[in-house]
């Protein structure tokens, strides 16, 4: 279909649409015909060029219905639509197919299901859906669910399916017992699949893709219907998503694709930098536009940023610039431990805001989930409301919520929610039927729950094997309970946390998600140490007080504005005035896996660039010389990443670290006093000769008081030299080699 269009002279001399916009937003929204690259640095209008592109197609006579826009997410598609209304009316822009992909790739198979062998009334599982029938299909391959845990085997079928790896390639690829082992399992599942006429959240994108390519005709449609094609956050693309596109844009290549590489930070769920990268060499004809003014930080953060990016091999040229003012210098803090960092954050928001600013205008951004306790409890100690981006409350998580359970039951045994939550975290075979049969019979006897556990013999209805659960369950309890009297508080509490089974269970199910949520319970063991250590008068009772007061206010709506806590990826996209960057130190940001790969590490630099760029006036940095990590306290060595900014963009940049052997850095920030009684490790005079540990990621060890491991990641160099051990009896152990004195076995 060829449309005729007013002469691009001409177009651009009539179109209010182009009205504020700069040389390079105009020429990206204004060269309509043909394979587009748009590269948006941070802050450069990225959002407004799509939505004024996508008017000014309208405005030369392109029918809304031919203009697919696909995003990231609902609400940036909601947003887009929104703009375009305001610039061209309702009307047209509710035509438009504007959605993610999977939203509009799934309205498309409802009308096309017959094709690939479904009906139109397919189910689409979700995770939880996925993981049930993933588990059903183990147990009936007989595959040991403790050895390969469903939520892994999910994990890796998912990965493979985003590449385009069918159940056949995976198995004929396989090698280890757990590639072969994954290959069965993603078989029976696909079967699975296929007789319940549902799709997972992948195949929307794979059966998409099998639509597309079941006919020719099927194909010559869809490209003809979508004559315009765009793409937001193309950095962030999958294999699946690439295709899809390419398959569409095939005949007419009016594809436009907008994004930053720089800002390419989520290789951990399939996305793929070279999709953005090697875009001109899937369109040799393809017109590059760079839009590299940005509007919204000062001079001082974009060339930090500048400095810190430029280190990536993998990346396509462009240097951010701004006609903002050169504004304040990066400040630099080097910090006792997280408790101190997490002061030191507060009381400095506690300084600002009493000048120009609000509670709305601070971010304060971490690599890990679990880091958020510290700057929770220093927010609140200063009576400062905040809010936790993207994620929950340190004490609303689940499996938070799930291990105080136990305690709520060793303060009050009568306490039948927290039993109902707890009992089956881990599972214990206790099922919803037994449950209600346990629930009937503690109602029609008007006792207690924990009490109807303990005579579960009694409840008729139970099968042996959940009378046997039950009763373990609360001799379990009960043995705890029984040590409230003699035992220390917070070894009571730790004790029946360490062996209740949660910890186990999510280090055995092994996935990213899992593991974040056992180092959350490790952040709470710490957290209870802690409670109990600053005033010994202190009682469980007290700690179960203070958590649930916590929740109490954790709960109203503030009418006051908030300080936002937030991981560094739930912050891509936003921008606030003051930014706090946490925790810079190495193996934690960058994490140890950076270690690994380079691509990994390239990836954390992109992440750091993300962060710096999300602040529009001040940025803070920040690290602890020592952190509770992997359960216990270690050194830390400042973050690679800080000798990389310019250290003229640095305040008093002689305190910035000149190498990672050195264990401190001066405070850069206000001095503040604080209650803490700082106890200085002793240090050796810092030498030219660099210790050289003889190990190596794989090495088997032993150490005096772990036992046996291997040795799975180094960071850090000379006396900072840390080694990351999964021990045999322990699991994971982050060690100084200075002082663990491993020997390899």
């Amino acid at each position: 279909m060829t449309l005729k269009l007013i002469p691009e002279k001409d177009a651009k001399q009539q179109s209010k649409i182009l009205d504020g916009l700069n040389k390079e937003q105009s020429e990206a929204v204004t060269t309509i015909d043909g394979p587009l690259l748009v590269i948006a640095g941070a802050g450069s209008g990225k959002t407004r060029v799509l939505t004024h592109r996508i008017a000014y197609l309208l405005e030369q006579g392109i029918p809304p219905y031919s203009i697919l826009a696909l995003t990231f997410t609902n609400k940036a598609a909601e947003e887009m639509k929104a703009r375009i209304a305001k610039l061209v009316g309702s009307e047209s822009a509710g035509q438009i197919w504007a959605g993610t992909f999977h939203s509009v790739f799934a309205r498309i198979l409802r009308r096309e299901a017959e094709k690939i062998n479904y009906t139109q009334s397919f189910s689409i599982y979700d995770t939880d859906d996925s993981t049930s029938a993933i588990r059903q299909v183990m147990n009936a391959t007989g595959i040991d669910q403790k050895q390969f845990s469903p939520q892994s085997m999910r994990s890796r079928i998912s990965f493979a399916k985003n590449q385009m790896i069918s159940w056949q390639e995976y198995s004929n690829s396989a090698s280890s017992l757990l590639e072969k082992q994954t290959a069965i399992v993603y078989d029976g599942y696909e079967a699975r699949l296929g007789a319940s006429n549902a799709m997972d959240f992948d195949d929307i994108l794979t059966n998409f893709i099998r639509m597309l390519q079941s006919s020719s005709e099927t194909l010559l449609y869809y490209q003809k219907r979508f004559q315009y094609i765009l793409v937001d956050e193309y950095q962030d693309t999958n294999r699946a998503q690439y295709i899809a596109c390419k398959l569409l844009a095939g005949g007419h290549k009016n594809i436009c694709v907008v994004g930053d590489d720089a800002q390419s930070i989520y290789r951990w769920r399939g996305a793929d930098i070279r999709n953005i990268l090697d875009f001109q060499k899937d369109y040799p004809d393809a017109v590059t536009v760079r839009l590299e003014q940005n509007y919204r930080s000062t001079g001082t953060i974009l060339a930090a940023a500048d400095s810190i990016i430029k280190r990536n091999r993998k990346q396509i040229p462009k240097k951010l610039w701004t006609a903002n003012p050169e504004g304040e210098l990066v400040e630099l803090q080097s910090c006792i431990n997280e408790y101190n960092e997490a002061d030191l954050i507060a009381n400095k928001v506690k300084e600002l805001s009493k000048k120009e600013y609000t509670l709305g205008d601070f971010a304060v951004l971490y690599r890990t989930n679990a880091q958020s306790l510290p700057l929770e409890n220093s927010l609140r100690q200063l009576n400062f409301p905040y809010v936790v981006v993207g994620g929950m409350s340190f004490y609303k998580r689940k499996e938070i919520k799930d291990t105080l359970s136990y305690l709520r039951l060793l303060v009050n045994p009568s306490d039948s929610e927290a039993l109902l939550r707890c009992v089956n975290e881990p599972p214990r075979g206790i099922g919803a039927t037994s449950l209600k049969y346990l629930v009937h019979f503690a109602e029609l006897k008007k006792i207690s729950l924990i009490e109807a556990f303990r005579n579960a013999s009694e409840v008729s209805e139970l099968q042996p094997r959940a009378v046997t659960a039950a009763s373990k369950f609360f001799g379990f309890i009960k043995s705890h309970i029984d040590k409230k009297e003699n035992t220390p508080p917070a070894a009571l509490a730790i004790g029946l946390i360490e062996e209740c089974g949660m910890l186990e269970m999510y280090k055995e199910i092994n996935t990213e998600e899992s593991l974040d949520r056992w180092n959350n319970i490790q952040q709470l063991l710490s957290d209870i140490s802690s409670f109990f250590r600053t005033n010994k008068e202190n009682t469980l009772e007290d700690y179960i007080e203070r958590i649930s007061l916590i929740a109490d206010v954790d709960e109203k709506e503030f009418s006051t504005e908030k300080v936002s806590l937030l991981t560094l990826h739930a912050a891509k996209g936003l921008e606030f005035p003051i930014v706090f960057i946490a925790g810079l130190e190495q193996g934690l940001f960058p994490l140890v896996k950076a270690d690994q790969h380079p691509d990994e590490l390239e990836e954390e630099r992109r992440l750091f660039y993300v962060g710096i760029t999300r602040a529009q006036e001040r940025v803070f940095l920040s690290y602890a010389e020592k952190r509770m990590r992997f359960g216990e306290q270690s050194y830390q060595s400042p973050s690679q990443f800080l000798e990389e900014i310019n250290r003229t963009l640095i305040k008093d940049s002689d305190f910035l670290v000149k190498s990672r052997d050195v264990q401190s850095v001066k405070p850069a920030m206000p001095a503040v006093n604080y209650n803490y009684k700082r106890e200085k490790p002793a240090r050796k005079p810092v030498i030219e000769t660099k210790i050289i540990f003889p190990f190596h990621p794989g090495d088997k060890v032993t150490h005096a008081k772990f036992g046996d491991g291997k040795l799975l990641a180094l960071s850090g160099e000379g006396d900072n030299t840390q080694a990351l051990v999964n021990f045999t009896s322990v699991g994971r152990k982050n060690l100084l080699l200075k002082f663990a004195k491993l020997e390899k076995i």
